[in-house]
Formats: structure tokens, sequence, C-alpha cells
């Protein structure tokens, strides 16, 4: 096992949670950051789909240092992506789907990388890959009824949900299999925070 997959079983492996903070400038990311963690998430990502994301993810990084909590930067899908995050010394990365040619690149830099998958050949080529933690992406058109049919053929395989995931549906995920659920837009509502957190508290 190498360190970047060490790595990532660490970061994903204590948590039922991850916020996705996308499409916000550094101060208001900033500022759901620290929502996200008062309200027990450790694990924040920042996608960085256009260059001017970068500085977002740098101020929630500098502002998890003074936390210790974990920041991975979102749809890493380009190799000069990968440069920025050598520099900022971010966790991990996550993209929406899988390339073998960014998850070498990831390896070489000792980045721990969570791709997305959302089928069964993504899946079987990850595992080939060595990766074992995978991005169900989007889990709200793939559906919970998704997750246990792949834990038949790959019950190595583990799930972080992502994409329309909320307080409605997340405990259906978890009971699914996902291993992790990821949720942005609830994080603009106060109430939707406290409803997931009593939700994913059933579950676990």
């Amino acid at each position: 096992m190498t360190d970047a997959t060490t790595r990532i079983e660490e970061l994903l492996g204590t948590d039922r949670t991850m916020a996705i903070l996308r499409g916000m400038p550094p101060a208001h990311a900033v500022t759901l950051a620290h929502r996200a963690w008062d309200a027990g998430f450790t694990l924040v990502e920042v996608p960085i789909q256009a260059p001017e994301f970068v500085a977002s993810l740098e101020a929630v990084t500098s502002a998890a240092r003074e936390r210790g909590k974990a920041v991975g930067a979102g749809t890493v899908i380009a190799a000069e992506q990968l440069d920025v995050l050598e520099r900022l010394g971010i966790d991990f990365a996550v993209a929406p789907g899988l390339d073998p040619e960014i998850v070498a690149l990831a390896a070489e830099r000792d980045i721990a990388y969570l791709p997305g998958v959302a089928t069964p050949s993504d899946i079987q080529l990850a595992l080939s890959l060595g990766l074992t933690w995978l991005k169900a992406f989007p889990a709200s058109v793939l559906g919970p009824g998704w997750l246990r049919a792949m834990a038949g053929p790959f019950p190595t395989a583990r799930f972080v949900a992502t994409g329309g995931i909320d307080a409605s549906n997340a405990a259906e995920f978890l009971r699914a299999g996902a291993r992790v659920v990821a949720v942005g837009s609830a994080l603009e509502d106060p109430s939707q925070l406290e409803l997931l957190r009593i939700r994913i508290a059933e579950v676990s």
C-alpha cells in the first residue's frame, strides 16, 4: 500500500461526511468551511474547476491549518492542477471521472486521489490501478440501488456518494453502502446542517 493510499484511508475512513465548497469567492468559502467544521465535518473539498477558484482553495487551506483540518481540491483533471496542489500542500485530490494518466501523475507526486466512477468498468479499472476509495458521481442520478448493486462484485470498493446529497437522502445512501456522503448546498442552510447531523447519527 502506497503512502498516498494509506493517507486517503486515514482521511476518509474515520468520517461519514465531507463538505464541498464549489464556485465561491475566498471569503465566503472560508465562512462556510468554518460552519462545516463547527458542525462536525472534518473534511472539506474546494473544487478548482476554473483557475480563479485556486484562491478559494488557498484561503480555505490556510484556515484549515489553523484548526488542524484536512482540505482537498476538487475537479482535478489536469497535470497543471496537480502542480498547484503540490505547491499548496493539499491533503487530497478529487475528480469527477477516472483518468489513469492523472492517477499516475498524482501517485508520482504522492497526492492522495479520489476519482469519480459511474459504471462497473470504471470501478474495475480503478481497483486495478490500486484505488479503493472512489467517488460515486453523480450519486443522485446513480441512486442508492446502484451502490447496493456494486457491493456484490466489488466488495473492496469504498464509495463517497457525491452529487445531489442533502439531509433528505444522505442516510439512505449511507444505508446503501456509501462510506461517506459529500454535501454542498446544505452548508448554506444551518437548519439543513442540523437535520443532516441527526439523520447521519441515526445510521452511524
